[in-house]
């Protein structure tokens, strides 16, 4: 035990050893955390502090599905279109009036809390593609340690392409996104946080492996005891660039998600919602991308429109016969996406037989440019596959 740590530390190392439930000792290992002072002395102290937190949310969803008979029933929404974003925020910030204002769905507004009981699914047509966004029905503080129905709709979050963070510029929207990124964390759920680049291989034998061990910030023993701790007991591990062992801790984590979010601050036509805009910018300005709009009014439609699309990381291609027009509508592929990738969508005989591509567009060079399986595409491109 570090003797400087603060009194709030000991306060809550006091609350943890009198919790008798796993949420109570959630509650308390958070307050440890996020109370112990952070530098050389305590590195050891946080990571185990951040390993017995993962340790205790997994025995919770163990515990919880065991009691449910597989975890209640089941909200997923199976995925349509060319990606899945969620709405997601505290009741009655508007969400509702959103998802109609953005996709025509026939969802039930009305000016109090908890008018959506299911995830409602809507289709957004922007730029040529489908977009699908679910309105998920308000989080509540303590939904990820099994308040309400909480994990049902975490778990509809989890599954998502992204999220779209809605906040209420008529309350506090920073004490709202203190609440919903709170929640988030307890429910694995890594918001705009790159994942480190640590790469797992599993092997049938042979042991721990680890190729550029020098990019290890810590103790390499206390690595081996976390791979330990999740059963890897024989893989050739990969660290690409230099990590703390916390960050080491998340790489390997097979219960984390990461997931892109930008806050979309509504009712920006009510009192006080520009002072209100101002603090929620100061406050998360730098991580998140915020576009203030009314839903009721229809102020900033277009703008947030154009903003989900970027957020759901596909590009448009267009395929083309020889001798003939680009084909309409254009096919929606993530962004990064091979020529390859784009043959295997069309039909898997374009793939098993490819030969080669003529692409027009910002991919390459000059128009009708020849080009391999493994070029990359970018959006408006226009292909024109050639097999044999």
């Amino acid at each position: 035990m570090p003797t400087n740590v603060t009194a709030e530390y000991l306060a809550a190392e006091e609350e943890y050893r009198n919790a008798k439930t796993i949420p109570e000792k959630i509650r308390a290992l958070e307050k440890m955390y996020a109370t112990v002072p952070k530098h050389k002395g305590t590195e050891k102290l946080r990571l185990q502090i951040k390993r017995k937190l993962a340790e205790l949310r997994k025995e919770l969803e163990k515990q919880r599905q065991m009691r449910k008979g597989g975890g209640g029933p089941s909200m997923a929404v199976r995925k349509e279109g060319a990606a899945q974003i969620v709405l997601a925020g505290l009741p009655n910030v508007g969400k509702s009036s959103l998802l109609k204002a953005l996709t025509n769905v026939d969802a039930d507004v009305a000016d109090y809390a908890f008018t959506t009981v299911q995830p409602i699914p809507g289709m957004m047509h922007h730029k040529d593609v489908q977009i699908q966004l679910v309105e998920v029905p308000g989080l509540v503080e303590g939904a990820a340690l099994g308040k309400g129905m909480g994990p049902q709709l975490l778990s509809v979050i989890r599954n998502a392409d992204a999220i779209a963070i809605v906040v209420d510029l008529s309350q506090n929207p920073v004490k709202q996104m203190e609440i919903l990124l709170r929640e988030f964390e307890r429910a694995g759920i890594k918001v705009n946080k790159r994942k480190p680049r640590v790469e797992i291989k599993r092997t049938a034998m042979g042991g721990i492996v680890i190729n550029g061990q020098e990019n290890i910030k810590g103790d390499i023993q206390e690595v081996m005891k976390m791979l330990r701790e999740e059963r890897i007991h024989s893989a050739e591990i990969t660290v690409k660039e230099p990590v703390t062992l916390e960050e080491f801790a998340d790489a390997i984590d097979e219960s984390l998600v990461w997931r892109r979010a930008i806050i979309i601050a509504n009712k920006g036509d009510a009192p006080g919602s520009k002072e209100n805009y101002e603090k929620l910018v100061k406050a998360y300005g730098d991580r998140f991308k915020i576009i203030p709009i009314s839903a009721k009014k229809g102020i900033n439609l277009d703008k947030l429109k154009d903003e989900l699309y970027d957020l759901a990381g596909i590009i448009r291609v267009f395929t083309k016969s020889p001798g003939e027009e680009p084909a309409y509508p254009p096919v929606a592929l993530k962004k990064g996406s091979t020529v390859m990738d784009l043959a295997e969508r069309i039909h898997k005989d374009f793939a098993k037989n490819f030969r080669y591509a003529r692409v027009w567009g910002k991919s390459v060079k000059f128009p009708g440019q020849r080009v391999g399986a493994d070029h990359v595409l970018e959006d408006g491109d226009i292909v024109e596959i050639h097999a044999r």
